[in-house]
């Protein structure tokens, strides 16, 4: 029985112990909404119906030259059987250049390095590190140790909506 009694003080004392530093281990964790977040800024908003606006424009001059070259196509067809195999194969080349300029403007403006990537970075990154340096002072003054983004790609499948800090970042950005 005393060996009972010692097996039983010291599983108590490893127990303590270990709830001991546990306890100093416990995190605070929270989640926002950022989609939510940069909807609910005028200058996010303002910057995406900016960056619409330039979209559709280039869109408009890439689809007018697309017309052109078209047009010059139809026109080509219609004119073939009376031109010399040299005429054809200037017109034939002509039309391919055209295209071919209209493509690469097509990825200077809309490619992965292209011209509406960098207007949305020069105009969108101020409003991320905005948000950034929001959610950094938020969790340092609230004592949280995480803040996840609801809707990132970290898989995060649930979350306790009492966890939800998105109206109040929201809030401190209005301020």
């Amino acid at each position: 029985m005393k060996m009972n009694r010692k097996i039983k003080s010291l599983l108590v004392s490893i127990l303590a112990v270990f709830a001991l530093s546990t306890h100093g281990l416990s995190q605070r964790i929270a989640y926002v909404d950022l989609n939510e977040v940069l909807s609910s800024m005028d200058d996010y908003n303002q910057a995406q119906e900016e960056l619409d606006a330039i979209a559709e424009k280039w869109r408009q001059e890439i689809n007018q030259d697309y017309d052109k070259i078209k047009g010059l196509y139809n026109k080509y067809q219609a004119e073939q059987v009376l031109l010399s195999d040299e005429a054809k194969s200037k017109q034939e080349n002509e039309i391919m250049d055209l295209e071919k300029k209209v493509r690469d403007m097509q990825r200077k403006r809309f490619g992965p390095e292209g011209d509406l990537f960098r207007k949305r970075e020069e105009l969108v990154t101020p409003i991320q590190e905005k948000i950034f340096d929001a959610v950094e002072d938020y969790a340092s003054e609230r004592g949280y140790d995480f803040i996840f983004d609801k809707n990132s790609a970290t898989g995060m499948l649930f979350g306790n909506p009492r966890f939800d800090k998105t109206s109040d970042l929201i809030n401190r950005l209005k301020e």
